[in-house]
């Protein structure tokens, strides 16, 4: 039985079909954040007391330098999954909210492209 009118059926609205995966990114992206920011209060500590020399060796090592690019991933995204929600929440127009979203996403992937870059320029030295 559906309880839909048949205008919202002709437009197409009813269950947004991506809601659930995107609860769900956010939820396992929080989940993998728990212990790869283990890792990055681990560089942060070692960044700030020990020698560059050091430092740079830790960051080489394959474990630590795969670690510190998933934090940077998960940590993008998830900050991008939730100010998504925080605009979809609270901007009602759905032109400027397009928008918001559209230039929040591209903010993020190239903040997350340059540190990045900046993981793999720092390994290439090293």
């Amino acid at each position: 039985m559906d309880y839909r009118t048949p205008l919202s059926r002709a437009k197409g609205l009813g269950s947004a079909k991506s809601g659930t995966g995107h609860w769900w990114m956010q939820r396992i992206t929080a989940a993998a954040l728990v212990p790869l920011t283990f890792w990055l209060i681990k560089f942060l500590g070692l960044s700030m007391t020990a020698p560059y020399q050091q430092t740079l060796d830790w960051l080489v090592s394959p474990v630590n330098t795969i670690c510190i690019i998933a934090w940077i991933i998960a940590a993008f995204y998830h900050a991008a999954l939730g100010l998504q929600v925080v605009i979809e929440d609270y901007i009602a127009a759905e032109g400027p909210k397009i928008i918001s979203i559209w230039a929040v996403n591209l903010a993020f992937l190239f903040l997350a492209l340059t540190a990045l870059l900046a993981v793999f320029r720092v390994v290439s030295i090293g």
